[in-house]
């Protein structure tokens, strides 16, 4: 199963997991499925604590690559997409999510009920 980590679950999974779900834990934990980190999500993260609106580890890329997880580019795929969904939600990270979960055919481990609004499948974080 391929999963689609929205900003929450990446940042408590690397500083907490016992934040998320124990069905998020053990999706993200399982051999067998493939975890995703999206750019959006890095990018989000990025301009949130260079405004001092959250903290993450200086090391972040290092720390994702150190849990195994897949880097998800964006591409004008995802972008092109994000244009025909409705405006359930308007902050464009999380419709850059959304298209890309879409797209991609992955589940979303996300604690935003929107997500779930756009029909994407989704494991509560």
């Amino acid at each position: 199963m391929k999963l689609l980590l929205d900003r929450h679950a990446v940042l408590w999974w690397l500083d907490d997991p016992l934040l998320l779900s124990l069905t998020a834990r053990e999706a993200i934990a399982g051999p067998r499925n493939e975890v995703f980190i999206s750019a959006a999500v890095c990018w989000e993260i990025a301009i949130k604590r260079s405004l001092g609106k959250l903290t993450a580890p200086a090391d972040l890329r290092e720390a994702l690559q150190n849990c195994g997880f897949t880097e998800l580019n964006i591409t004008p795929a995802h972008a092109f997409a994000t244009e025909s969904l409705p405006m359930y939600h308007r902050d464009p990270f999380d419709r850059m999510l959304v298209a890309q979960a879409l797209l991609e055919d992955a589940m979303s481990v996300s604690r935003d009920p929107s997500v779930a609004a756009y029909g994407v499948p989704t494991i509560t974080a």
